[in-house]
This record gives structure tokens, sequence and C-alpha cells, in this order.
């Protein structure tokens, strides 16, 4: 009932034996995320080439793929005919391989590509036991990690960018919209926090969700400003893609905390950073929270390579040297795209266009990211870019390699530990020197 058997010359008896592989291989795949006419494309040519379980699953994620890059179908890519399957699964790979070798480009994309997949959302409320103080859940062995501590004030993020691990850590309600979990013990679970007054800490609010979209809903800002001024031997970083700063200039900022923007290029911004504020407002927005006297930093994590990304970046970064006041600003980091298999599987589900997935991977101390050239490249001229602002702001590779460091900056630390110490020390500095400026004036 799949294909016409007298047409291909397969035998009716081999399908049926072949049936049950075909129905093994797409229960454990993304076989029905593709539309309707390219799965039957698909299991016409599985049944007359036999494709092996493996073959078959690859070539159902090359489907997805040339879908999901906004290049042409796998029923266009597909030649009329081959000598054999070997021949057949090949061709399809190389056409893969050869979209992923070369430098992408967004010339054909556009913010309709997005239309059709719009997240939902639905928001809980839930009652936690205790703040969830964790570590950050990215650190390796083999990368330099300044071992960040973690505060989940809100569970999920309302922004919808292509690359992000968050939308493979939490749920989805019955009606397939995300859940967005506020804790209603939040502000009291602060409170209880048992932290050693003698200890410097370095506590992030961005890792489970946007730091500032969601504003003080469910009073989260106000809790978190408390906490702040109850606790000045805690740095507490925001780290945000939004221009929700209204709580910050209408109320006393604690000194000891940092509001950090996540930024990257408008062509990145604009294709695969779906529903976060554009690059103007988000730069626009920290001006105006720097010159309320708020310590500022800037992340540029993940930098992604496409045709002249490099002249992209080095127009931001140009940006911000013109607009702000190194002084002010504690911190800037690099890093890139890196993919577990669970994150790459999410976006495989997604009915929408990107090209984060169009890269050529490596491993990457068991994770999926660009060669050690690549990043060299990237964070090098990043670096080189913000020279008038080296000796006064605190430069850093986030979850990168530790050979990279001394390729890009010049020197390395010896142990994670060592770099949480200077990180440390650097942000105290520059808060010390920002309360000494502001009470001066």
């Amino acid at each position: 009932q799949w294909i016409d058997s007298e047409k291909f010359g397969v035998n009716k008896r081999d399908c049926m034996n072949y049936l049950e592989k075909f129905e093994e291989v797409i229960a454990k795949s993304n076989y029905k995320n593709l539309p309707q006419t390219t799965q039957d494309f698909i299991r016409q040519k599985a049944f007359l080439y036999q494709f092996t379980f493996q073959e078959l699953k690859q070539l159902i994620d090359f489907a997805i793929d040339f879908r999901l890059w906004h290049e042409a179908h796998i029923e266009a890519i597909f030649k009329e005919e081959y000598s054999n399957k070997k021949a057949a699964f090949n061709y399809i790979k190389e056409v893969w391989q050869n979209l992923k070798a070369k430098p992408n480009n967004y010339d054909n994309f556009s913010k309709d590509s997005y239309q059709d997949d719009v997240r939902k959302f639905s928001f809980k409320s839930y009652e936690s036991s205790k703040a969830a103080l964790g570590i950050c859940p990215v650190a390796s062995p083999h990368t330099r990690c300044c071992n960040l501590l973690t505060l989940d004030a809100v569970q999920s993020c309302g922004f919808d960018c292509s690359y992000c691990s968050i939308q493979s850590f939490y749920n989805k309600d019955n009606k397939g919209q995300e859940i967005i979990g506020f804790d209603k013990n939040f502000k009291e679970n602060l409170k209880n926090l048992q932290l050693d007054p003698n200890e410097v800490y370095h506590i992030g609010t961005g890792q489970s969700s946007d730091s500032l979209m969601w504003g003080n809903k469910e009073g989260i800002l106000e809790s978190l400003f408390e906490f702040a001024f109850a606790h000045p031997n805690v740095i507490l970083e925001f780290k945000t893609k939004s221009n929700n700063i209204a709580y910050f200039l209408e109320n006393e900022v604690p000194k000891n905390i940092i509001c950090t923007w996540s930024l990257n290029t408008p062509t990145i911004c604009e294709n695969e950073e779906h529903l976060a504020a554009s690059l103007e407002k988000r730069i626009d927005a920290a001006k105006k929270v720097s010159q309320k006297g708020v310590l500022v930093g800037f992340h540029f994590h993940p930098i992604v390579q496409y045709e002249n990304y490099l002249n992209e970046y080095a127009r931001v970064y140009k940006t911000l040297l013109e607009n702000f006041d190194p002084k002010k600003v504690a911190l800037v980091s690099f890093g890139t795209l890196t993919f577990i298999k669970p994150v790459i599987q999410k976006i495989r589900t997604r009915n929408f266009k990107s090209k984060i997935l169009q890269m050529p991977f490596t491993n990457a101390n068991n994770k999926y990211s660009y060669c050690l050239e690549t990043k060299k490249e990237m964070f090098k001229h990043a670096y080189e870019t913000f020279k008038p602002w080296h000796k006064e702001v605190y430069f850093y590779l986030c979850m990168e390699d530790e050979s990279l460091w001394k390729e890009v900056f010049g020197y390395e630390y010896a142990s994670n530990n060592q770099m949480e110490e200077f990180m440390k020390m650097a942000y105290m500095e520059k808060i010390k020197n920002n309360v000494t400026e502001i009470v001066y004036k």
C-alpha cells in the first residue's frame, strides 16, 4: 500500500519484511515532525532502497534539517534513480554535509519564517521548600568555568532563542504550551538562605529564565533587591535580552547588583533570537541603567559564524566602545554555540526556520560545537576589538576549552577556583569604586 512495487521492481514480500524495521525507526525518530508529503516520500524511498535503521534515521534528520535551514526539500534533492541504496544515502548525506561546511547566510530569511511555530505559554505557581541555589549547569572538567552559583527565580523562559538549552529542560501543559513556573515561597526562601558573611558569592539569576523579561511579576525583583541589600557580600548578576528595566529606573538599586545584557548582531537577533528585544533596544536599556549608576556587563554568547560575521560583530563591539564608560562596565564575556544531543533533537521538533544547526559540528567535551580554530578566530577578533577596555573591564570565555585562554587573552588560569577568585576580586573592586564615585558625586 506504500509503493507501487511492480513499477519499482520491489518484491512485495521484501516490503512486508521491511515493515517492522520501518515502524521501529519512525517510532524513534523525528519522522512525525515532517509534513505529510515528505513523510510519504521518505516512506516510498525507504521501501524502495531498504535503508538500514541508522541510514533511515539519518535521512529523516537530513530532511528536517533541509526544511529547518530553508534549503531545498529532500524531495527536490533526491535524484530520480540511484544504482543502489548506498549511492542514494551517500548522495543525500553529501548534500547535507556541503550545506553545513559553507558559511551560512540569512538572505532568504525574514520574521515571517517564524510565524508558523510561535511558542505559547501558560503560567503556574508552585511551592518550594527552599531557594533553588545551584551551580552552573554546564560546568565541565575540560572547560574553564567561574563556578557561578545560580538562583532559579523563574522556571523556563518566555523568549524563544533557537539555540537555547532551556527549551529541553522544562515541560509543556496538555495544550502544548510552555509552562512558566513561579515559586510562591520565593521571597521567604531567599530570606532563609544561609550564607557565610565572610565569603564572597557570585550568583546569577539568568540560567533558568531571562532575568528581566518578567519585570516584578510575583514580586521577583523586589525580593531579589531586598536579598542584595541584606547581603553586601553577594555579587548578584541579572542576565537578560530584555529592555524591561522599569523596576530598575523606578527604585533604588543595590550597588552589588550587576545588570548584564546578552547581545548579538542584528542578523542573529532578528533570525534566531525570537521574541527577545532588538539589539538597539537592549543597548538603549543598558545605557539607561548605566546612567542610573548600576554596573552593567555584556555577554556575546553565542558568537555565530555566518557570511561576513566578523564585520557585523565588530560594529556591535564598537557601538559599546562608543556608548559606555569602561569604569561602569564590570564584564564582557565571549562564547559560542555548544549543543547537547537533547537540545539538537528539540530544535528539530520545531516548525520554524533556523540556520543554527547548519554548522560543521565537532566533538567538544562530549558536546557539539565549532572547531578550536574557528573559536580562536572569533574570540581573538572580539578581544582585540575591545582593546581600549582591556585594563578596565574583566574579560572571560564562558563554557570554552581551557586551551583557548592563552591563545585569546595571552594568559590562562590554573584552575576553575583561580578563575572564580580573580573574577570575584575584579567585580568587588568595580562595585567598591562605583559606590565611592556615587558617594563623591
